[in-house]
């Protein structure tokens, strides 16, 4: 099977249109694949990640953390922003394309044998852990797809599981109350494993701690980020675990949201070695961790940010990190696309809309994408000054940077299939 071979076949087996409560959630399809390939997600040891938002930086930080003590680290992770082979990587070097293909056709010849048609994501699963396996990581960092305890990841034995935290998402599967997302998210936890939290809610706290696990360790109680202040390129923060205190710690990345996830990659790290890091090697680690698409500047004169704020509490935190951390002083421009079963209205409130001088708004580049119309409609609703509407991305930042000037700011924002999208574009045109 060559690479375009193996994206067909996923394509085959992608359900774009799937949504709504799953009555009988199983398992059974992804352990049945495990089976059959000799189980090889269980040959490596598993930090295990989920949460509402922050589970893409988190697993980047743990990843970096554990790269720097000298490992052989194995990432899995979705969506992609640009490219599918993001999702799975070793030592933060993408799958070749052949590599990924010979994946595939592995799965593609089980499927025969078992009868049994796994789902696109399942299939993206079953890759990565055989991957994995073959190229003999030391320790495997997984994040969770949606979720958690029928997520297809699930089929780890984690060493470490980690909740970054918890907000109303993916209710048209689970909810609708917050108590109903952490125990889905809680089922990632097993009897032998370390789980680490980051979410504070007291209101939760009987969930993590009825969890299958060793031990529960919550932020806020066991460890905490001590300081947590703006910096030339990003954050300095302190960590305070149960095993030590690490202060002075730069952080090159955008928000008080990503020194909070720092705190929880180093204690699940710290929990992994089952002793105290090395701050130093803490130190090497942050220094080289790089998010894609998290609160990315891609240009400065003018400003231009891009962020995968594709949830209410995803966008309210970019929006925070937008006004107070860079307070633009110049135009603010809006690039912003969602997907269908996203309301509008909440998301653009999240994004704090209003208070930008012109939002773009486009269609996001999936058969789910939300139609431009419909999102503009919900921007002009809420009040929004200048509304712009345009079907493609591309067109969407090329207005944006037609309008700006050097003192001004654009921000594209929304899902990931648009931030993907628009960093392509973007970094050819600055």
């Amino acid at each position: 099977m060559q690479y375009g071979e193996a994206l067909n076949y996923l394509d085959e087996h992608a359900s774009y249109e799937k949504t709504g409560r799953v009555e009988s959630p199983s398992l059974d399809n992804i352990n049945t694949f495990m089976d059959l390939m000799g189980q090889p997600q269980l040959s490596y040891p598993v930090i295990h990640i989920t949460g509402t938002n922050g589970k893409g930086s988190t697993t980047q930080i743990i990843t970096q953390l554990l790269i720097a003590h000298g490992l052989q680290v194995g990432t899995y992770t979705s969506p992609h922003l640009e490219t599918l082979s993001e999702r799975i990587s070793r030592n933060n070097e993408p799958i070749s394309e052949q590599d990924f293909a010979d994946c595939v056709a592995a799965i593609a010849d089980i499927e025969v044998i078992g009868g049994v048609r796994p789902s696109y994501f399942e299939i993206m699963t079953a890759a990565a852990f055989r991957y994995f396996a073959d190229t003999a990581v030391d320790v495997a960092v997984i994040e969770v797809g949606m979720l958690g305890r029928w997520d297809a990841t699930n089929v780890v034995n984690s060493s470490v599981a980690v909740i970054t935290n918890i907000a109303l998402d993916h209710t048209e599967f689970a909810g609708p109350r917050l108590e109903d997302i952490a125990f889905e998210k809680v089922g990632i936890s097993k009897p032998g494993s370390v789980l680490v939290v980051g979410d504070t809610n007291e209101d939760l706290r009987e969930i993590w701690n009825a969890a299958e696990s060793a031990a529960v360790l919550l932020r806020g109680n066991d460890f905490e980020i001590s300081e947590n202040e703006l910096a030339v390129g990003g954050r300095m923060i302190d960590v305070r675990t149960e095993r030590a205190a690490y202060k002075d710690l730069p952080l090159p990345l955008h928000g008080q949201h990503q020194g909070e996830n720092a705190s929880i990659a180093l204690t699940a790290v710290e929990e992994f070695f089952g002793n105290v890091l090395d701050i130093e090697v803490v130190r090497e680690g942050f220094a080289a961790v790089k998010m894609p698409g998290r609160f990315e500047v891609l240009g400065r004169a003018p400003l231009v940010v891009i962020d995968g704020a594709h949830n209410p509490a995803g966008a309210d935190v970019c929006a925070q990190v937008f006004f107070d951390d860079f307070s633009p002083e110049g135009k603010r421009i809006l690039v912003v696309g969602a997907l269908k079963g996203r309301d509008p209205q909440m998301l653009l409130s999240a994004l704090r809309a209003d208070e930008f001088d012109v939002v773009i708004c486009c269609t996001a580049p999936s058969p789910r994408g939300l139609a431009a119309n419909d999102l503009g409609s919900a921007a002009k609703q809420m009040g929004c000054e200048q509304v712009v509407v345009c079907e493609t991305v591309e067109a969407a930042c090329d207005i944006a940077l037609n309008i700006a000037r050097e003192e001004d700011a654009v921000l594209v924002a929304g899902s990931l299939y648009v931030v993907g999208s628009a960093r392509t574009f973007l970094r050819r045109k600055l």
